[in-house]
């Protein structure tokens, strides 16, 4: 039965290694120690909930190729063994847990898609509860279809809509009447008016179809296409800093990792953002969004291709985003 699996100390404990002199992000992280509670996460001075959904079935429901499911462990496997020290402290976070979910009986695209939309009804409420509580979730591993329980989980606890912005080469607006998929959880979060604003960032020309161009332009759709950045030589950076301009206080923030270039995805490219300029939107604007979602990344895809820097690209993006909404808060978290 699918659930979410609330970590303790042993659980976290198998994944530092511990070294004499030195002390381990992982040595020093909050936990719940198995119990899920919206008091419990209240009550924690932590100021970023992490959580992963290790699954791959809403990539596979879009034909894509499984593998997004293997992120998340060699996340754990690299985050909680960066140094604790006064840069990054593991007493700002609190590391929630996992979502365990199973794969249906049969992997047709039609239960692939139905088991697709069961996803969204258990991540949805741990979101609602984790922004009821008044804290930053951070999301990590899956398809991006996770991004429309994300983006209602967020709005029915704000009771508001919100907005969001994309970092990907793909719009991930495609039609809703499809079945739910990777490739449409913004149109659905459209649908069901949890989303009142999208920024897609990056957006490659050559994998946008002439009917999501037309989508764009009749919906609160803003694109920027990473082609232009390369026609004009715009700095992507200066470039992202103003389009979260105007964009509402409750925003998310979506990182396709497909977006950034020799990073393996369902959908990995050899052109694209470089990490570091990733870095830099993420350390410039932390402090504009009500969640962080770092997904299709994986260690390993079912066509045998591997990844060993997922891990270390992963604790990059999260302890940048961690750092930033401290610099910018010129408090402590």
């Amino acid at each position: 039965m699918d659930s979410f699996k609330v970590y303790t100390q042993e659980d976290i404990g198998t994944y530092v290694k511990t070294r004499k002199g030195e002390t381990k992000l992982g040595e020093k992280i909050q936990i719940l120690n198995g119990i899920l509670s919206t008091d419990g996460i209240k009550a924690s001075k932590a100021k970023v909930v992490l959580l992963g959904i290790p699954e791959d079935i809403g990539v596979r429901a879009n034909y894509g190729i499984a593998g997004a499911k293997t992120a998340w462990q060699a996340f754990l496997n690299t985050f909680l063994n960066i140094q604790q020290n006064h840069f990054l402290n593991g007493e700002e976070m609190l590391l929630l847990g996992h979502f365990e979910i199973s794969d249906p009986e049969e992997n047709d695209i039609e239960s692939l898609r139905k088991k697709t939309t069961a996803i969204d009804q258990l991540v949805a409420p741990v979101i609602e509860t984790i922004v009821k509580a008044g804290k930053i979730p951070v999301i990590i591993g899956g398809g991006h279809n996770n991004a429309y329980p994300l983006i209602s989980g967020t709005s029915l606890a704000l009771k508001q809509k919100i907005d969001v912005i994309n970092i990907d080469a793909h719009t991930d607006l495609r039609d809703v009447t499809e079945g739910r998929h990777s490739g449409n959880g913004f149109s659905n979060a459209f649908a069901h008016e949890f989303l009142s604003k999208y920024v897609g960032f990056g957006i490659h020309q050559s994998y946008i179809s002439e009917s999501l161009i037309n989508y764009s332009q009749n919906n609160p759709v803003k694109l920027f296409y990473f082609d232009d950045f390369l026609l004009n030589d715009q700095n992507p950076v200066l470039a992202f800093k103003s389009a979260i301009k105007g964009l509402k206080e409750a925003c998310g923030l979506e990182i396709d990792l497909d977006s950034i270039s020799g990073v393996l995805a369902s959908a990995a490219t050899p052109s694209g953002f470089a990490l570091n300029e990733v870095r830099k939107m993420i350390l410039a604007t932390a402090n504009r969004f009500c969640y962080l979602h770092l997904c299709e990344g994986a260690l390993r895809l079912e066509n045998g291709q591997t990844n060993l820097f997922i891990g270390k690209t992963l604790s990059y993006l999260v302890s940048d985003f961690i750092k930033a909404l401290r610099l910018h808060n010129a408090v402590p978290l």
